[in-house]
C-alpha cells in the first residue's frame, strides 16, 4: 500500500486507533485522529471532516457499518478499512526469512483469546517469534511492521474484519459461532459472513469446528489456495479429516499430526494437559476445544510436534477465564469454591462454562449487558448444574424472563442496579447464602460488563476480591 501523498482520517483513538496513527504516521502525507472523547485529537467532531480531501478512513471497531460518517466516506468513494487491513497490506519482511511474517488469524464467538495464547506459546516454544497480537496484545499493526516477528498469532473480532477484505492467511481457525453482537452486524448471517472473512484464501491450514453446522458449512465452501488442509476438530471421536477424542486421548484422523490421512493417529492423553480439568478429572470441554484448534493451527503450520505438545501441557489460561480465585474450607472438610469465568459474556461461553460443574453443584452469578440476547435456551439447558442464580446487570429482564420461562423452580436473588460501588460485594454475599459443601459460584454472566463495570476483566477481578473477603468472613483460604 502506497500511502504517499495521502490524507487518512483515523476514526477512533483508543489503541488499536494510536496505534494506527503512530504506524501511518511516517508514510501517509496527512493523519488525522478523530474521537470526540480525547482530548489529543486532531478534530473532536466527525461533522468538521473535510470529505472533499480524504483519501481513506481506518476505523476503530466501535463503530458499526451504519455510522454515519462511515456511511458518508462510502457514498463519496473513499475506501473504508480496519486496522487489521491496514497492517496486512502494510506488513514487512522478517528479519530469519527475508518474507512477510506468517499471519495465523483465530476468531469465533468463544474461546478466541485462549486459542491465541496457546498458539503462540507453542510457537514460541518452537523457536519462533509469534506474539498473540490484534484483538489481545499488541496492536496487529504494530506488529505487521516490525521485522523481528516470524509469526503473528492474531486474534480477529468480527467487528475488525468487517472492513477487512484482503487477507490470505496462512492458517485459520473459526472456534465457533453463536448469537452475539448481532446489533452492531445487524443479524446472524452478516455476523458468520464477517467471521468467514478468515477462511478466504487461506494457504496452509483451515481448521474449523466440526461440532458447529454453520461454521462447517462455511469451511467447506471457502476458496482456500491450493494445498491448503481443511480440518475439523471436535469433541467427539474424530472422522476422516478431524481431530478429536476418543478413549480419554486426543486422536489425529486428518494427518495434521504426522499420521496417515484416515488413520487414527493418539497424540497425548487429555490427562496430560492438567489446565483442561476440573481437579477431579471432569474436562472442561470449551478449553479442550480451544487446546485441539490451537494444536491443529500449530501443526499446519508445520511446527515440531513434540515441542509443541510439551508446551501445550504447561499452558496455563489468562485471567477470567475459568479460574478458581478463592476457596473455603467447611466443616465437614469440603470445599466451596469461587471461580471467575467472566469472559462467558454470551450464552455460548456460559454454558460450556457451567456444563464444566456437577448437577445442582452451581450458584451462578448471572446478567450484564444482554445485547439483544435471550436465555430461555441456556437456562433450560442448564438447569440441571445450577443450584440458585443471583441476577446483576442493569438489564435483568432478559435472564428473569429466561428463568421463569425454562427454570421457575430455581431459587434466584436480584441485585439491585443501583451503587455500581457495591454490585459484586452484594452479590457475592447473596451467593454465599445458597452455598454448601461441594458447591462453586460461578462468575460467568452470559452478559457483557460495560452496563456496571469498566470491563470483563474489572468485573472479574471485583468478583475475586469479593470472593476472598468472603473466604475470610466465613471459611478458611
Amino acid at each position: 500500500m502506497d500511502m504517499s501523498g495521502k490524507t487518512v482520517i483515523v476514526a477512533g483513538l483508543g489503541v488499536s486507533g494510536q496505534s494506527m496513527m503512530e504506524v501511518l504516521g511516517s508514510r501517509a502525507e496527512k493523519v488525522l485522529g478523530v474521537d470526540e472523547k480525547k482530548p489529543d485529537a486532531d478534530l473532536h467532531s466527525f461533522d468538521r471532516i473535510d470529505w472533499d480531501h480524504v483519501d481513506l478512513v481506518m476505523t476503530s471497531p466501535v463503530f458499526n457499518p451504519r455510522t454515519p460518517f462511515i456511511l458518508e466516506a462510502q457514498r463519496r468513494g473513499i475506501p473504508v478499512m480496519s486496522e487489521v487491513e491496514l497492517a496486512w497490506q502494510l506488513r514487512v519482511n522478517c528479519d530469519s526469512t527475508g518474507e512477510p511474517a506468517q499471519w495465523i488469524g483465530i476468531t469465533g464467538t468463544n474461546g478466541k483469546t485462549s486459542t491465541t495464547e496457546m498458539t503462540s506459546e507453542m510457537l514460541t516454544a518452537c523457536g519462533l517469534t509469534a506474539p498473540a497480537v490484534g484483538n489481545i496484545g499488541k496492536a496487529v499493526s504494530h506488529a505487521a511492521v516490525d521485522p523481528a516477528n516470524d509469526v503473528l498469532c492474531v486474534e480477529l473480532s468480527s467487528f475488525q474484519l468487517h472492513f477487512t477484505d484482503s487477507l490470505a492467511l496462512d492458517c485459520a481457525a473459526i472456534t465457533n459461532i453463536a448469537d452475539d453482537h448481532l446489533d452492531w452486524h445487524g443479524g446472524i448471517d452478516n455476523y458468520a459472513a464477517d467471521k468467514a472473512k478468515v477462511f478466504h484464501r487461506v494457504k496452509k491450514a483451515l481448521v474449523y469446528n466440526a461440532d458447529d453446522e454453520r461454521v462447517t458449512r462455511l469451511a467447506f465452501a471457502a476458496e482456500t489456495a491450493e494445498g491448503c488442509r481443511k480440518v475439523g476438530f471436535t469433541l467427539s471421536e474424530p472422522q476422516d479429516g478431524q481431530i478429536g477424542v476418543k478413549d480419554g486421548w486426543i486422536v489425529d484422523m486428518s494427518g495434521i499430526a504426522g499420521g496417515k490421512p484416515g488413520t487414527p493417529e493418539q497424540v497425548a492423553e487429555v490427562s496430560e494437559f492438567t489446565h483442561l480439568t476440573e481437579p477431579d478429572g471432569t474436562v472442561y470441554p470449551h478449553l479442550l476445544a480451544d487446546a485441539l484448534t490451537a494444536l491443529a493451527l500449530v501443526l499446519g503450520l508445520g511446527a515440531d510436534k513434540e515441542k509443541a505438545i510439551a508446551s501445550l501441557k504447561q499452558f496455563t489460561p489468562g485471567g477470567h477465564r475459568i479460574q478458581t480465585v478463592a476457596t473455603a474450607t467447611t466443616a465437614d472438610g469440603g470445599a466451596i469454591r469461587f471461580v471467575d469465568d467472566s469472559k462467558a459474556t454470551n450464552a455460548h461461553a456460559a454454558k460450556a462454562s457451567l456444563n464444566s460443574f456437577a448437577d445442582k453443584s452451581v450458584v451462578w452469578i448471572a446478567g450484564g449487558l444482554a445485547k439483544g440476547s435471550s436465555f430461555e435456551q441456556l437456562v433450560a439447558d442448564q438447569a440441571h448444574t445450577i443450584k440458585a442464580a443471583v441476577i446483576i446487570g442493569r438489564d435483568q429482564q432478559p435472564m428473569l424472563d429466561a428463568f421463569k420461562t425454562s427454570a421457575p423452580n430455581i431459587p434466584l436473588t436480584i441485585i439491585d442496579p443501583a451503587d455500581n460501588g457495591v454490585i459484586m460485594e452484594r452479590a457475592v454475599d447473596a451467593a454465599g447464602e445458597y452455598v454448601q459443601s461441594g458447591d462453586v459460584v460461578l462468575m460467568a454472566p452470559a452478559c457483557a460488563s460495560m452496563d456496571q463495570f469498566k470491563s470483563y476483566a474489572d468485573r472479574g477481578n471485583q468478583f475475586a476480591q469479593q470472593a476472598q473477603r468472603w473466604v475470610n468472613e466465613h471459611g478458611k483460604a
